[in-house]
């Protein structure tokens, strides 16, 4: 590889790449640092439903709601956000059915939509709001304001490499292990990444296009 090419990469990575740890940054780190002590040592009632972990990761994604609601600029892409971490809240929370309708007597187990009257419903109606979001991207042109933050905003690599990390455990705890504490802990690494995410680029000064 010429002198030439290892020079356009060098620019391309200093340009479009920010490997700098910022304070959000550290919240992250530490979340990922848990992750094996956790599943080492954490009870596996922390991993239940409306367990310890959850609440944590309801905690972490209302903070991000707050944050994405409150952006300091690109306000349309950050709604649109904020509209996703709804739908990310209600999906930890089974849109309420493991809120509203545990099995008397039974530890961590909830009965299910078609077992509930009306269950039916919940999921043309989570597909009309997953429309209705989709609809408002394209309508306030939220996706011209998330192409400028793509094109002229650097990424912070270590908080999405461990967004990424935290959505690729999760996936593997979910489908290969019976761990629910594994499943949780990784979930809450992908929130507070996402979180620090929004934060970095909805209110701090260094990430304004």
């Amino acid at each position: 590889m010429g002198m030439n090419s290892m020079e356009k990469i060098k620019n391309f990575i200093c340009n479009h790449f920010d490997f700098r740890v910022y304070p959000v940054t550290i919240f992250v780190i530490l979340a990922a640092l848990a992750v094996v002590p956790s599943v080492k040592f954490l009870p596996e009632t922390w991993g239940y439903e409306n367990g310890v972990l959850e609440n944590l990761q309801m905690l972490t994604l209302g903070i991000g709601l707050f944050l994405a609601i409150f952006a300091k600029a690109n306000k349309k892409f950050f709604y649109f956000a904020a509209l996703i971490i709804v739908l990310l809240i209600a999906r930890e929370i089974n849109y309420g059915r493991t809120i509203f309708f545990p099995i008397p007597g039974e530890v961590n187990a909830y009965y299910s939509w078609k077992d509930i009257k009306y269950g039916w419903l919940v999921n043309p109606l989570v597909g009309l709001y997953i429309t209705c979001t989709a609809l408002y991207f394209i309508i306030s042109k939220a996706y011209s304001q998330m192409w400028n933050i793509i094109k002229d905003i650097k990424f912070p690599v270590w908080n999405f490499m461990l967004l990424f990390i935290g959505m690729g455990l999760g996936e593997y705890a979910e489908k290969a292990t019976e761990n629910f504490v594994f499943e949780e802990i990784s979930e809450l690494l992908f929130y507070v990444a996402l979180t620090s995410i929004i934060w970095l680029y909805g209110h701090n000064k260094s990430f304004k296009c």
